[in-house]
């Protein structure tokens, strides 16, 4: 670095309260590491903010040394925007606050926040709102492209319950956004990622869940794979909000329920939720049993917060990780068919293809009512690739760009952004939709020179 950068630094931290860390520090390379191990780059610092006027500090600081910005919350999106080269990754993850009002049924959440940490507070009096699966994603990044989740079907996506936030712009103003205050601004931040600014502070409505939850998995032979997704595609078109169902085949983990016969080998599995008196989700739950002979099942009752991290075993960080998605209105035959065709050929232990149900609540919103706009769609596909070593890139990303070539033909519009890798900007109108001019105009109005870019970018064209 040279003197005058030295020195802008330093000018910098005397007016940062948080931790400022740069290359050979300790702490440095910890902090920069983010889910996905194919991401491996080296920002010029990191500023690890404890409040929101770090932030506006770190913008302000980026602006005037015309730095490329990243910011990172939880570190777990798939495309590594959170960290970038030679630039400002401004790190919330530090920000960790969580407050609850029960009696308003409403959440003040942090954007360095995991899912963990939300969930954990608003369990403590019997509240939830809908979130992802694995409960070390970030809030803030799954909030800002959309969030779907177990409760979902029932409550809507995760941002039809965000209520307001409040965010620092690309100029470090403070602003408040809901839908009576820079209502634009708040159509934006509900569905279209970190274009606009950073998030400070996230609330949302909770609802009464749990806190215990009948939930669990059935798995089922592979070769049974056709009549088992003919019949789940089939069964949640039909079931309750209440009851969530999602679909994933791939080779089993060591699951204690299950013969060690069977590990190592491909499964269908039916993974269940259950957002109502588990009493009566036991009778709705009891036909999924008869889709075929099960090689096991552990469903029972058990908290909601351990459900939410059920996942985390096959979602540690630190694997490579590669994704490609579709939206589907309706499981086709076709659908069905490419779906079982390629889970056959798993190119790592560690692939597999979900399908997340969605459909119920989310569906009930006019496709215009904020940025994300995929209410058609009823179920999200994930193909999810994910290896150990760089010698398993090439086969593995072949793997998972060829199932999402030929399934293509059999989805409906739209795309989930969150699960968009970085090669897929040209996606990003395809993505929104009906929504992308409007978002387009906002990138204009609030970041007229793109200064928030590592992101699903929406260009100020």
């Amino acid at each position: 670095m040279r003197e005058l950068q030295k020195s802008s630094i330093e000018e910098f931290k005397a007016h940062f309260r948080g931790d400022v860390q740069l290359p050979g520090d300790a702490g440095y390379d910890e902090a920069r590491q983010i889910w996905n191990a194919t991401i491996d780059r080296k920002p010029a610092l990191i500023a690890r903010c404890k409040s929101p006027e770090d932030v506006v500090q770190s913008v302000k600081f980026a602006r005037k040394n015309e730095l490329l910005v990243s910011v990172r919350g939880g570190g777990h999106n798939i495309a590594g925007n959170a960290v970038g080269d030679g630039g400002l990754m401004i790190d919330l993850s530090l920000m960790k606050r969580v407050k609850v009002d029960p009696g308003a049924r409403q959440a003040q959440v942090e954007p360095g926040c995991t899912l963990a940490d939300f969930d954990a507070a608003a369990q403590a009096h019997g509240l939830a709102t809908p979130l992802g699966i694995n409960s070390t994603t970030g809030v803030a990044g799954l909030t800002l492209g959309g969030g779907f989740g177990w409760l979902s079907r029932k409550y809507g996506m995760t941002v039809d319950n965000l209520l307001a936030v409040d965010i620092v712009t690309a100029d470090g103003r403070q602003l408040r956004a809901s839908s009576s205050e820079n209502d634009d601004l708040f159509w934006g931040v509900r569905g279209g990622g970190g274009n606009f600014g950073i998030v400070t502070n996230f609330e949302f409505r909770l609802h009464p869940v749990g806190p215990q939850v009948l939930s669990g998995l059935i798995v089922f032979p592979f070769d049974k794979a056709k009549t088992v997704l003919t019949q789940f595609a089939r069964f949640t078109e039909t079931m309750p909000d209440e009851l969530n169902v999602w679909m994933v085949t791939r080779k089993a983990p060591p699951l204690p329920f299950l013969a060690a016969e069977h590990h190592g080998k491909e499964i269908v599995a039916l993974a269940i939720c259950y957002a109502g008196d588990p009493a009566k989700g036991e009778a709705l739950v009891a036909p999924l049993r008869k889709f075929d002979k099960a090689l096991g099942e552990h469903i029972g009752v058990q908290p909601y917060t351990a459900w939410q991290q059920a996942f985390d075993p096959l979602l540690t960080k630190g694997a490579r990780n590669y994704w490609k998605s579709h939206n589907f209105s309706r499981l086709s035959d076709e659908a069905i068919d490419t779906i079982i065709q390629y889970a056959a050929k798993l190119p790592s232990p560690h692939c597999e293809i979900f399908i997340g149900t969605i459909g119920g609540q989310t569906t009930r919103v006019a496709s215009d009512a904020m940025a994300y706009s995929s209410r058609d769609a009823k179920y999200v596909m994930n193909v999810h690739g994910r290896w150990e070593s760089a010698a398993e890139d090439d086969r593995c990303i072949a793997w998972a760009r060829e199932f999402f070539a030929k399934s293509k033909p059999f989805a409906s519009a739209g795309a989930y952004i969150n699960f968009l890798t970085q090669e897929e900007m040209d996606r990003i109108a395809f993505a929104y939709g009906p929504t992308y001019k409007r978002l387009v105009d906002l990138k204009r109005k609030y970041d007229p020179e793109n200064f928030f870019r590592m992101n699903q970018n929406i260009k100020p064209q």
